[in-house]
């Protein structure tokens, strides 16, 4: 009885010292969201265009669902579905990001139009869309989001169709 009652007490202390520090030197598990696998047929990396001279990337699975968890946080309400809410004739179709000045249908493009919001035209800065800097997302979460986006336009279903129609 003496034993019990001073190795468990021993034993629940050890564990709850040492286990985290065991737990923080394990990597984390990717996690890849289902939407990715199923929607957008990433199931091994694929290349997505990085910049207008057509260099590419590989993208996993686990960076763009990230990128899509990082849109959901930071973009969706005003990017439902790939619209654009605050103007419906702009959404995040490729036609409509490859149409902006300069053209936003490449992970540089999209990451520099994030880091300073342009109008459409390319003539003045946007105020519709936040700016994103790097004091607020790095620039590998930045480049998952544009991934997500360059991603969805190619293959989901339905995303930025070229008019909003709600209701």
């Amino acid at each position: 009885m003496l034993h019990q009652k001073f190795w468990l007490p021993l034993l629940a202390w050890i564990a709850a010292i040492f286990l985290p520090m065991v737990l923080v030197s394990l990597p984390a598990q990717a996690v890849v969201d289902p939407y990715v696998t199923r929607y957008l047929k990433v199931t091994e990396p694929i290349p997505l265009v990085v910049d207008e001279q057509g260099s590419t990337r590989l993208f996993s699975a686990a960076e763009i669902s990230s990128g899509k968890s990082l849109f959901e946080k930071n973009c969706l309400n005003c990017h439902v579905g790939g619209n654009t809410l605050p103007d419906p004739t702009v959404p995040l179709s490729l036609t409509a990001l490859a149409g902006a000045t300069p053209r936003r249908d490449t992970i540089q493009g999209l990451v520099a139009y994030l880091r300073h919001p342009m109008t459409y035209d390319g003539s003045e800065e946007s105020f519709w869309c936040r700016k994103v800097p790097e004091s607020w997302l790095a620039t590998p979460d930045v480049e998952a989001i544009a991934a997500f986006i360059l991603r969805a336009a190619e293959k989901a279903p339905g995303w930025g169709t070229e008019t909003f129609e709600g209701g």
